[in-house]
């Protein structure tokens, strides 16, 4: 089966589910055009159509059907839009719509701001109907977006190592997940992960591959397991004295992430830090922790590299 989002292994049509996806700005610009004649375009210039202000109608037409965009097109999600905006633009033969939407969700709004340019369009022509039989649509398309994984824009890739932290997988009784899930989810992110191992709990060779992994150039250096309250939890404690300088926003975003969704997250211990060349971070191991990490450091960690390289912020 192919990958698209909105289809099942069975080819079945599927909601997207969001939940473990940050919520961030997110904007989207959607344009479209509604080609009329030139007489109609003086009409409704001079405000001379008998059906009233075409403009003003289309715009807030345009606006209400960004709201009620999950109620037309069944797979969109129900979305808090904290702006909507349409604008107009004349030419000789035909009208620009342009829309503009935002909100603070976990998913986009480009479908949002593609239906706002549609329903304007189609209420210039409703209103202009009488007037006008050559009216023709098109040209709608989505023109810019941005939030979540597109933006920021960033470029640089670090490359990553991964070390999990667990007596029962390091001695071969379970099965690691939470570190293979970091794995996939930079490979994915188009970074070189290279550098993998399993310790046990409290495990000095920490020390000596951490150290190791930095001279060998590993700029991203993740840990998963080993911060609980546990006597053996250990994991903190030795990267506190690896670590040059804390990064308190990583670790504040990583757990007001995980604690929005659930409570027990408190308990756990994070930290995240710069070390030489390199960014060290210790997560708890649970499959949930490596998730959330996902969400919330790709592609944001990235733009550190440019910074710890005298980039602008």
């Amino acid at each position: 089966m192919n990958d698209f989002s909105h289809l099942d292994s069975r080819g079945d049509v599927k909601m997207v589910d969001v939940t473990d996806k940050a919520a961030t700005v997110r904007m989207a610009i959607a344009e479209g055009k509604i080609h009329l004649q030139q007489s109609t375009i003086a009409l409704i210039q001079d405000d001379s159509i008998p059906k009233g202000n075409v403009l003003t109608t289309a715009k807030l037409s345009g606006i209400q059907a960004a709201k009620k965009t999950a109620e037309l097109i069944p797979l969109c999600h129900q979305l808090n839009l904290s702006w909507v905006d349409v604008e107009f633009e004349f030419s000789d033969r035909h009208i620009t719509i342009k829309s503009t939407v935002k909100t603070r969700e976990s998913t986009g709004v480009e479908m949002e701001a593609l239906t706002a340019v549609s329903q304007a369009a189609l209420t210039i022509y409703d209103m202009c109907k009488a007037v006008d039989k050559t009216m023709v649509i098109g040209d709608v398309k989505l023109v810019k977006k941005e939030g979540g994984t597109s933006s920021p824009s960033i470029d640089y890739r670090p490359s990553v190592g991964v070390i999990v932290m667990s007596d029962s997988i390091s001695a071969g009784d379970g099965e690691d997940k939470s570190g293979k899930i970091l794995v996939e989810g930079f490979q994915n992110s188009g970074c070189v992960v290279d550098h993998y191992t399993v310790l046990s709990d409290g495990s000095d060779k920490l020390t000596t591959n951490v150290q190791k992994w930095k001279e060998e150039g590993v700029e991203l250096i993740l840990t998963s397991g080993g911060t609980g309250l546990g006597p053996r939890d250990l994991t903190i404690q030795t990267m506190k004295k690896l670590i040059d300088e804390r990064l308190p926003g990583i670790e504040q975003a990583l757990h007001a992430f995980g604690r929005g969704k659930l409570k027990t997250a408190m308990l756990s211990r994070l930290i995240a830090g710069s070390s030489g060349n390199s960014i060290i971070i210790s997560l708890p191991g649970s499959r949930g922790a490596a998730k959330d990490a996902l969400s919330v450091l790709i592609p944001s960690i990235f733009h550190a590299y440019d910074m710890m390289q005298g980039g602008k912020h």
